[in-house]
């Protein structure tokens, strides 16, 4: 946050010491269009990019609250906009822009990697044959404080920075976009990434109660509403079983698990999870009271599914936490594995450390993503900003709310199920996501309460990738053929 206030300070500062307001200090709506063509599926799509603001107000007041941020993508020659769909995009953080899902996965542009030189420049958008612009209009929109989206001169940005106060921007967003381009009789879906699936969760209760915008769909990719299943303490064992399965992965692919354990990945992810809930459940639901000789074959077990030592096991309390994972499997090789993915390996500087104090899946495409997207932004949308674009910003302090529990958006989906009845989700998960495990989004759906007619408009896959697991090609495709089919179901 602190350079967030840093630049906003000399901003507004420049803006009175001139007689002249700049053009970046005028807070208005700036738009730039372009046109562009692309080939999706082996057909030749037609489409207007624009990236621009809407300023949102405050519903009390009516004084100006917010810029935000957006690009968009719409296919040309609709003629009647209610047979075409709109989805809104964002990504997570709490503080990331939307570029992952606009130039790793949906958008019509996509980045393109190079095995040999993924950190540095020159970086290369290429067009996206699986972007999702045949079967939707696309929105991608960037949170206050994050990319070009700021509050109003005068509003504490930090009044944005909460579960709370952000879906409300969102919402107000969303109904601001439909009734400037005309998109109320459109299909809508939302799709959000990692916190992204939080705020979906619940914005989808919040446009539905207080806007009364009925959405065909939620896509939720890495999703985490359910903090429970994710944040472990001396009173919540729950996420150590969770995250079992994402371990066996990791160790299944970097061919750390014994003879004993043998398969394919979802055979032996199945001996994973099989042994999560109901042995090792039990193991940790009785805590101090776990006999020896019980204890002893739990560990055991554990050791052959995740390919750590009974010793460390047992160390551990047969509580292994995600960081210490990443950093004991390869020990003795002098590396880490990655958090968001850990196929990814990399070295640390102190090899004794008991957590891994970095992630080699971050490392090697976060400069990728902000510099590609910022010559994106400049060079093909032709917007013309000097400011900077924050892809990953400080939203600290962040209000939680909810006081004395855990943070569950899913009961909000779960209402907005039962509400809409029509609504349908799809779900996406990476095998080795280490920072939404694939088990605990199973382990939250598996919970949501609903009458068996409505889990039938829910879609769950998963994919042998990471937290962005479109990244790997062979994900990335599956995905857009699982989508295809869902945008399809009436």
């Amino acid at each position: 946050m602190s350079r967030w206030f840093v630049c906003s300070f000399f901003l507004i500062f420049a803006c009175y010491a001139s007689e002249e307001i700049p053009p970046q200090c005028q807070f208005n709506e700036v738009f730039s269009e372009t046109s562009h063509s692309v080939t999706i599926q082996g057909k030749p799509i037609n489409y207007r990019a624009t990236a621009g603001n809407l300023i949102i107000k405050d519903c009390k007041t009516n004084k100006d609250s917010a810029s935000i941020f957006f690009v968009a993508y719409i296919k040309e020659g609709v003629t009647d906009k209610s047979t075409r769909p709109i989805t809104f995009c964002f990504n997570g953080g709490p503080g990331s822009a939307s570029v992952w899902l606009n130039i790793g996965v949906f958008g019509p542009r996509i980045i393109k990697f190079s095995d040999e030189n993924a950190l540095v420049p020159p970086y290369h958008l290429v067009d996206n044959p699986e972007s999702l612009l045949d079967l939707t209009d696309l929105v991608f929109i960037d949170p206050v404080s994050v990319g070009h989206s700021t509050a109003a001169p005068g509003v504490d940005p930090k009044s944005f920075h909460g579960v709370d106060e952000d879906v409300k921007s969102f919402a107000e967003f969303i109904r601001l976009y439909l009734s400037r381009y005309k998109r109320w009789n459109s299909p809508k879906y939302i799709a959000g990434e990692s916190y992204g699936t939080t705020r979906a969760g619940s914005l989808s209760d919040t446009l539905h109660d207080d806007y009364h915008i009925f959405l065909n769909g939620v896509i939720l990719v890495s999703s985490i509403m359910d903090f429970h299943t994710k944040d472990p303490s001396s009173t919540n064992d729950l996420p150590y079983m969770l995250y079992l399965p994402t371990y066996t992965a990791t160790a299944w692919y970097h061919k750390k698990l014994p003879e004993s354990v043998t398969g394919d990945l979802r055979d032996v992810l199945s001996e994973a999870e099989e042994f999560a809930m109901n042995r090792y459940a039990l193991a940790l639901l009785k805590g101090d009271t776990l006999k020896k000789e019980e204890r002893s074959a739990v560990i055991a077990r554990l050791a052959e599914l995740t390919g750590l030592t009974p010793e460390y096991i047992d160390r551990t309390d047969l509580r292994i936490h995600p960081l210490r994972f990443s950093k004991e499997l390869l020990r003795n090789e002098h590396k880490v594995a990655g958090r968001f993915d850990t196929r990814y390996t990399g070295s640390e500087l102190d090899n004794c450390a008991d957590y891994a104090s970095t992630d080699p899946s971050f490392n090697a495409i976060i400069g990728a993503f902000a510099g590609a997207f910022n010559d994106y932004l400049s060079n093909e949308l032709k917007w013309n900003n000097e400011s900077q674009y924050f892809v990953l910003a400080d939203v600290r302090p962040w209000n939680w709310g909810r006081s004395n529990q855990y943070l569950n958006t899913s009961d909000n989906l779960a209402k907005a199920l039962i509400k809409n009845p029509n609504l349908k989700v799809f779900v996406a998960s990476g095998y080795y996501d280490l920072a939404t495990p694939y088990y605990a989004t199973v382990f939250t759906f598996d919970h949501l309460g609903l009458d068996p007619s409505l889990r039938e408009r829910l879609f769950m896959y998963e994919y042998e990738g990471g937290h962005m697991m479109y990244l790997s090609k062979p994900a990335l495709v599956q995905m857009r053929r699982d989508l295809e089919y869902f945008y399809n179901i009436k």
